[in-house]
């Protein structure tokens, strides 16, 4: 059960702790300048992006693309949820501070990102055929062809 487990949360964790850090700096280094907060925050979801490609790159090599993919679509929305809800609070706001059109542009953006970087990675490693199927599919070419053609006597 552990092992299953252990790699949602530590994903969920690091997503959101990559959120926090990156609120932290707006708020502390650019308080006053919305357009380097804006920057800084398009920075964190390309930052998180990359990591998922990365992630989804190296768990698709090494398992099927059902095994990791309910995983990692967990750890995303619970990340998520926890940057939506408590990520303002951190940053010392709360989720409706800007009203629902920016509570729900973060929820898109998020989800853009996040779904962006996971299908880049995963696209990249079916295009380079290392990916957990392509791998199998050699496999058992591989195993076909040698073995010697059976002879049928009539």
């Amino acid at each position: 059960m552990k092992d299953r487990w252990l790699p949602v949360g530590v994903l969920a964790g690091a997503l959101f702790a990559i959120n926090v850090a990156a609120r932290l700096v707006s708020r502390f280094a650019f308080g006053d300048d919305p357009e380097m907060q804006d920057r800084l925050s398009l920075a964190m979801f390309a930052l998180i992006a990359v990591i998922l490609a990365t992630l989804a790159f190296v768990w698709g090599r090494r398992r099927p693309l059902p095994d990791w993919g309910g995983e990692m679509a967990l750890a995303v929305l619970i990340a998520m949820v926890l940057t939506i809800f408590l990520g303002p609070v951190v940053s010392g706001s709360y989720p409706f501070a800007d009203g629902a059109g920016a509570f729900f542009s973060q929820i898109w953006l998020y989800a853009g990102f996040t779904g962006g970087g996971v299908v880049l990675g995963y696209l990249l490693l079916t295009a380079l055929g290392w990916d957990y199927r392509s791998q199998s599919l050699k496999r058992y070419a591989e195993i076909k062809q040698s073995k010697p053609r059976r002879v049928v006597r009539r």
